[in-house]
């Protein structure tokens, strides 16, 4: 089931999602002290083209303050602009009884769009996830 929802997922707007991510991980990158969010870009633009089976905890040892101050800083400059594209593209998506579960797994991409530093993509089945929580 897992794969039927990526694939429908891929076709239906995470190909975009994950090259908007991509774009922003490689603009991130070339200016030298963005590379923290470009790596952090590069992570859920992976997880925002195969959602479905991964979840999003916390690293280990609770966030640094460094990743505090870079989450305050992102939220921002962009994490607020990211929250309201993936709130768009959930109402669009629960029209249809098909896209609920796409509706849901755009929203469940809203923490870490939010806050991506200090988090870390696990598998759902991963013995990390229940860990971290």
């Amino acid at each position: 089931m897992k794969t039927i929802l990526n694939i429908i997922w891929l076709v239906f707007g995470g190909i975009w999602l994950a090259l908007g991510y991509f774009l922003a991980g490689i603009v991130c990158c070339l200016l030298i002290i963005t590379i923290p969010w470009g790596i952090a870009a590069f992570r859920i633009a992976g997880y925002a083209l195969w959602p479905f089976g991964r979840t999003v905890v916390d690293k280990p040892g609770g966030p640094s303050v460094a990743s505090t101050i870079g989450n305050v800083i992102w939220l921002l400059v962009a994490g607020i602009w990211i929250v309201i594209g993936h709130l768009t593209t959930a109402v669009a998506m629960a029209i249809t009884i098909i896209g609920i579960p796409l509706a849901i797994a755009n929203l469940k991409m809203i923490p870490i769009s939010l806050m991506p530093l200090g988090k870390e993509i696990v598998p759902t089945n991963s013995p990390f996830v229940g860990q971290y929580r």
